[in-house]
């Protein structure tokens, strides 16, 4: 007899964004005429940068000559891509990496769900919340949750609120963990912390031997002066810290798919008797067992993001989608919404009005403006009473959301 992971039994009937297209598609059914503007799944529009198209051709031509054909590639990543990433990254910001400290994956969201895998089940978590929920998924199917409570939570994890009555600044545990995800800027919130605040999770963690799982997914958004694009600015880091970063929402590689996990070599996870080992070999194991590497094409692809056309090109995409938060940030304020968020990262968090819960205003923007966002207890339930918009709309598609939450939309 095949038994099965019980574990996976315990999660949600469906994934958040799963029910949302579901409820999109039921609405869609009964009123083909809509016009839907969707402003809810983070997925970016505006095609991939020149720069990024023309290595990504090249490299198709290379894979038609014989000469430059490329079989089975190292699986933490090729050279030419490690040593752009340390350069321009890093290095540019006086942080010192190992291109063996570096692997290319296919999105941080396999990165973020499959770390955890080298860990101890025994492992206690935090996370903040309102949280990406693919931190907490992956957890409840390894067997780290307990069981989920009527108020949302799961009882073996620990929950670190975020919310406006905290400035969205999360707090240090009161009780003793192993495992932290923080994420900054923030999805779903698009708030950030300062270098400051940052610093007390560096030293929470050496003090405690705890490790921090660093989503730094959207540091290109970033665009106040005191906010770390990495939390490897932050003194300490490196010996408590592994950080996730992607290709997808600074140069368009929602659809392409290529991220990368930072690993120093001064992380140490812990066996039960207490013995020191390198998380950066416990990854590579992991990494060079399960994964055979992101395509040669797609890295090629990557690799153009670091030339002087491809900055270029990657910063006016970022500019795009940030005016579009602008927009949307100035717009919902004007009605008497109550917004965060929009600053440093594309998304904007509001406080859903007159006291209505999440789903409710899902189901009342959709039906009444035809608008599909984000319901805020869907990243959990300190989401509950907010909800998310994303900037990543086409800029006459966000100027028409706007128009109509302004005109049309009966708070």
């Amino acid at each position: 007899m095949a038994l099965i992971n019980e574990n996976y039994l315990k999660l949600p009937g469906s994934y958040l964004f799963s029910e949302i297209a579901r409820r999109v598609e039921a609405y869609k059914n009964a009123n083909p005429e809509a016009n839907i503007i969707r402003l809810g799944i983070g997925d970016v529009t505006k095609p991939l940068p020149e720069a990024v198209i023309n290595g990504l051709h090249t490299a198709v031509d290379e894979m038609a000559d014989e000469k430059t054909f490329k079989g089975y590639g190292p699986e933490q990543g090729y050279d030419f891509l490690l040593e752009k990433i340390v350069a321009f990254d890093f290095k540019t910001r006086g942080v010192d990496l190992a291109t063996d400290e570096i692997f290319v994956s296919d999105g941080s969201k396999s990165d973020t769900a499959n770390f955890q895998e080298i860990f101890s089940q025994n492992t206690k978590i935090a996370i903040t919340d309102p949280v990406y929920p693919v931190y907490v998924d992956s957890n409840v199917m390894a067997g780290r949750s307990g069981t989920l409570g009527a108020d949302g939570k799961w009882s073996d994890m620990v929950y670190i609120p975020c919310t406006a009555e905290n400035a969205f600044v999360p707090q240090l545990p009161t009780e003793k963990v192993d495992l932290i995800y923080l994420c900054f800027p923030n999805n779903p919130t698009g708030t950030t912390i300062t270098k400051t605040e940052l610093k007390k999770w560096v030293d929470y963690a050496k003090a405690n031997q705890a490790i921090i799982l660093y989503d730094a997914a959207y540091e290109a958004y970033i665009q106040e002066e005191d906010v770390a694009h990495s939390i490897y600015e932050i003194d300490g880091a490196k010996e408590v810290a592994i950080e996730f970063r992607s290709f997808s929402k600074n140069a368009g590689f929602t659809g392409t798919r290529c991220s990368y996990v930072v690993v120093p070599k001064q992380v140490m996870g812990y066996t039960e008797a207490g013995d020191p080992i390198e998380i950066n070999k416990l990854w590579n194991r992991r990494h060079c067992t399960k994964f055979n590497g992101v395509p040669y094409i797609i890295q090629k692809g990557a690799e153009a993001v670091y030339t002087e056309a491809g900055q270029a090109q990657i910063k006016a995409l970022v500019e795009y989608y940030m005016t579009n938060a602008k927009m949307i940030r100035e717009g919902v304020a004007s009605t008497g919404i109550e917004v965060f968020g929009g600053v440093n990262a594309p998304y904007i968090w509001l406080k859903t009005p007159a006291g209505m819960d999440s789903w409710s205003f899902f189901d009342k923007l959709l039906t009444e403006v035809n608008i599909v966002g984000t319901p805020g207890v869907g990243f959990g339930p300190s989401g509950e009473g907010y909800f998310r918009l994303t900037a990543f709309g086409s800029k006459e598609n966000t100027e028409e959301a706007i128009r109509r939450i302004t005109t049309e939309f009966k708070l």
